[in-house]
């Protein structure tokens, strides 16, 4: 069994890095892919991370950091422009295993959930509200925003996920490996200064 979990673990994190898929759609592709049941067991998120990190360090050693410095200089330009609204920064894009492919997740914690769409229409950006699973599986609002990024000249997808002030508390609880899942714009900048 945990063979097998390795082996759709390997193929997801391929179609993770080559084709920018999210962890979920990568598992359930993977299964269909290698033509096994609908119902296979699969691997756990951290397995996949797992994997995705030791495809990059094979297959993107190249090009992957120079993606990720990119990523994450344009997700600090958001995280700055969004500021009054606390943001945080998570998944590949602050895990480190993000490539060009990757889209950016920036959490707002807001003391009035409208507020952070009302500043996108003052500022004239175009946005797709949509509805997400949040980081505790409820149901958040995400602005959903196309932004260039210069350093690798093409359009990045930057999904702003509004959460309630309140919720801080608990998006800063320690991930099952004992990281900070999602780090403040301080955080961010330090990761800048030392990659």
């Amino acid at each position: 069994m945990e063979t097998l979990k390795s082996e759709i673990s390997a193929v997801a994190a391929r179609l993770v890095v080559e084709e920018g898929l999210e962890y979920g759609p990568a598992k359930r592709r993977a299964v269909k892919h290698m033509g096994l049941p609908l119902r296979t067991a699969l691997p756990g998120n951290d397995e996949i991370e797992d994997a995705v990190v030791e495809y990059l360090s094979v297959f993107c050693a190249d090009t992957q950091p120079g993606e990720l410095l990119a990523l994450r200089r344009l997700a600090l330009v958001w995280m700055e422009r969004m500021a009054a609204f606390r943001p945080y920064l998570g998944g590949a894009v602050w895990h480190g295993t993000a490539t060009r492919l990757s889209d950016i997740y920036i959490q707002l914690f807001c003391d009035d959930s409208k507020s952070a769409e009302i500043s996108l229409i003052d500022h004239q950006v175009d946005y797709v509200p949509r509805t997400v699973s949040g980081f505790n599986g409820e149901a958040v609002e995400a602005l959903s925003v196309h932004a260039f990024c210069p350093d690798l000249k093409e359009d990045v997808g930057v999904h702003l996920l509004v959460y309630d002030h309140d919720d801080v508390r608990g998006a800063l609880k320690p991930d099952a490996k004992g990281r900070p899942p999602r780090g403040d714009m301080v955080a961010v900048r330090r990761l800048l200064h030392d990659q």
